[in-house]
């Protein structure tokens, strides 16, 4: 057999590493005082999680009480808007019917322009 070639019927084993992951070193055994750190800082970051999580569902929650209250003053200010309405349908009706009888408007007398009055506080004051 020639030197660099593997013997028939062996198989050459070759470890590849996929990209992006190269072998990972060998983890250093961890002393107490770092597995008590570690424990710590997860404990720490959960209870910070925790308080996160709290804090959104409260804003979450706010935020839905002001849009229910919104709902209900725009549905309250629409039935205002539709009452409105009809009370100025029901006197433009009212104000024309009133213009087709109204002794004043149809006066032609009414139709002179009428000089301004006087001020009764001006004509009080010092001058």
């Amino acid at each position: 057999m020639s030197q660099g070639l593997p013997a028939a019927g062996s198989v050459l084993q070759r470890s590849v590493a996929a990209p992006g992951n190269e072998p990972q070193p060998q983890p250093q055994p961890q002393s107490p005082e770092d597995d008590d750190r570690k424990v710590r800082r997860r404990e720490k970051n959960r209870v910070a999680a925790q308080r996160s999580r709290k804090k959104q569902t409260q804003k979450a929650d706010k935020l839905h009480e002001e849009y229910e209250c919104l709902e209900q003053e725009n549905t309250m200010l629409r039935r205002e808007i539709g009452k409105l309405t009809e009370e100025l349908k029901h006197l433009t009706e009212a104000l024309k019917e009133h213009e087709k009888m109204c002794p004043l408007l149809l006066c032609p007398l009414n139709f002179v322009p009428v000089p301004p009055r006087p001020d009764p506080v001006a004509g009080c004051l010092p001058r």
